[in-house]
């Protein structure tokens, strides 16, 4: 008998919830069909689907009719339902909030249709992460998780609806809020403080929790390794007046948050002098090499995700670690949540992923597998690998088709209302449990740049540096070549941009004027897109952009570097985004200006306007 869409599982019940993964990976076929049958007779009667398949829907039918498609295509429909149209344009099921993908189409953060049900779908799916957990960990019900956890801004659209980051979408939610007691999962931060809409105050009360508490605490962690490490920073910063707090038994005035500053204060509830001397002495170390391991000696993990553009955190993470284990648990998006980690100890780079087939009906196209590897095996972001993704045939592969080693774009039909939907994320598959495959996270498609959740693409990259550029057109400056790298050897990260430049005249002579090139780190900055500067202006997740000169020849040297490597001179194109260390220290060490933005960009929620 097939399990459930949405089975009703006990979290406290770690056995029922290995017997229910192992159900559902061996059914992996079975269930697939049963959610393309199920959404397909909920939403055979909307408007999107009717006009493929004509209100009379044929599974057969559903690849050959229905078109696969990215958020361009799909953003007419979603932005009729946020200006007040019914639900059903696409969905059956009522659309109670749209969430805002990291993201962006013109600028702006894409929106994913969500439901009620979705909620406990997402519910689901965290709850099977602990069962996994407790059969590699043991002792998790003997302490507290302390998990760095935030919300973001919100904007409310002209029908009504919000629209909001996907975990602060269930933060905020009563399946969040109003969750039975689970002892496997106690945070140190009470909810009144994960919820605090002030990052800043919000980060300051869940680090004093957690240090207060540093004797119970079993794991840490936060959603993004970028994240974990901020809280790293912020401790640098922070820590004398956290210690100062804990000695004393009261929290700093400039905690003005109500809910955060008594949900802080019960916790505090005493003067601790002892405690706050024995974290001062940590703090005072000469180095701060293991001191998430000296802080919380109790830990046994750090749980954060470190696939993708987050793996550029590991050797950082490494040194504050003190040995402790990396995990990455889950794989999830906006737009649906997908898959677990079922090895949760296995190294950062052998992280896969198992899909669960009953949270969304899975498609693959297949990539070329040649281009990924010339890629990833230069270190450097080739582009000619994008372009041959572009030109493929959008013939799709089935979740249990696909096939070991093999290069795939994650396509996926979601029960709230995206059909064959291009999620843009490039998975290789390394292996199966049961009858469910497992991938590693390779890369976003198109993606070039991202410290934190930003997401910036070659075409974003290359308008914001045509902007920026026509300031040195008084000057008599070509930018003849750009190159750019993510920076996250300090916290935060930021972005360098490598420029060539030469004189309109014959003269080789290039002086540089320090406030025309500041301008132009800033007029890159107000460029990118909203995701970006709000990371750069409200989160504090992004540094000053910076912009290395470098002098002439430096990207022939590149060139003749990745022909060196296996490129063809004749096929050669410079890489818009460079991650070999190698290549980068070729141009750093022809580099003859270094500016930095003296900006933050402007940002403001995004605010949708009736059409």
């Amino acid at each position: 008998m097939l399990p459930r869409m949405i089975p009703s599982y006990n979290p406290n019940d770690n056995e029922y919830g290995l017997k229910l993964l192992e159900d559902l990976t061996t059914n992996a076929y079975e269930v697939q069909q049963q959610v393309l049958e199920e959404i397909l007779t909920k939403n055979a009667q909307t408007e999107y689907l009717s006009a493929f398949l004509n209100c009379h829907y044929d599974r057969k039918d559903f690849k050959k009719k229905v078109p696969v498609v990215n958020y361009e295509d799909v953003k007419p429909y979603i932005e009729r339902i946020a200006n007040g149209e019914p639900s059903d344009i696409i969905s059956a099921q009522k659309i109670t909030e749209l969430l805002t993908s990291s993201g962006t189409s013109g600028g702006q953060p894409k929106m994913m249709p969500s439901t009620v049900e979705d909620l406990d779908r997402k519910t689901f799916f965290y709850n099977l992460l602990v069962p996994v957990m407790n059969k590699y960990v043991d002792g998790l019900d003997q302490g507290k998780g302390m998990y760095l956890l935030f919300i973001k801004p919100e904007i409310s659209t002209p029908s009504g609806l919000v629209a909001r980051p996907v975990l602060t979408s269930y933060y905020k939610s009563s399946n969040f809020r109003n969750r039975p007691f689970n002892r496997y999962n106690i945070y140190t931060s009470p909810d009144e403080i994960i919820l605090c809409s002030d990052s800043k105050q919000s980060m300051y009360c869940q680090l004093l929790c957690g240090l207060v508490q540093r004797d119970e605490v079993m794991r840490v962690g936060a959603v993004f390794a970028s994240a974990f490490l901020r809280a790293i920073k912020f401790l640098e910063d922070h820590w004398k007046e956290l210690c100062s707090n804990i000695g004393s038994g009261h929290v700093s005035e400039w905690i003005t948050d109500p809910s955060c500053r008594n949900a802080v204060s019960l916790v505090l509830s005493k003067p601790n002098p002892d405690l706050a001397n024995l974290i001062k002495h940590e703090f005072n170390n000469k180095s701060w090499e293991g001191i998430v391991k000296r802080l919380w000696p109790r830990t046994k993990y750090i749980e954060v995700i470190v696939t993708g553009s987050m793996a550029q955190y590991i050797p950082t993470l490494e040194f504050y670690s003190g040995g402790l284990p990396l995990i990455s648990t889950m794989y999830a998006s906006s737009e649906c949540y997908f898959g677990i980690n079922f090895n949760p100890l296995s190294k950062p780079n052998d992280v896969a992923y198992t899909l669960l087939p009953n949270m969304a009906y899975f498609e693959f196209l297949p990539v070329e597998k040649h281009h990924e590897e010339v890629a990833l095996c230069n270190g450097v972001s080739d582009q000619s690998c994008i372009k041959e993704e572009e030109k493929e045939n959008l013939e799709t592969v089935d979740l249990v088709d696909v096939k070991l080693g093999h290069y795939y774009e994650l396509v996926v039909t979601t029960f709230t209302g995206l059909y064959r939907y291009r999620v843009g994320d490039i998975l290789m598959v390394t292996g199966f449990h049961n009858k469910a495959p497992q991938f590693r996270f390779m890369h976003r498609r198109n993606v070039v740049l991202s410290i934190d959740t930003d997401k910036t693409n070659e075409e974003d990259l290359l308008n914001a540096v045509t902007q920026a550029k026509l300031l040195l057109d008084p000057l008599g400056f070509l930018l003849i070549e750009y190159t750019s790298y993510a920076d996250t050897s300090s916290i935060p990260g930021h972005y360098v941009l490598f420029w060539e430049l030469k004189t309109k005249e014959k003269n080789d002579f290039i002086e540089l004027d320090t406030n025309i090139m500041e301008q132009c780190c800033s007029t890159v900055e107000e460029s990118l897109d909203s995701v970006y500067r709000r990371c750069r202006r409200k989160d504090n997740s992004i540094g000053p952009l910076e912009i290395r000169i470098v002098k002439h020849g430096a990207f022939d040297a590149l060139m003749d570097f990745s022909v060196s490597q296996g490129s063809s001179v004749n096929q050669y194109k410079t890489p818009r985004c460079i991650k070999s260390e190698e290549a980068i220290k070729i141009l750093d060490s022809r580099v003859v200006g270094r500016f930095f933005s003296k900006s933050t960009p402007l940002w403001e929620p995004f605010r949708m306007e009736t059409k």
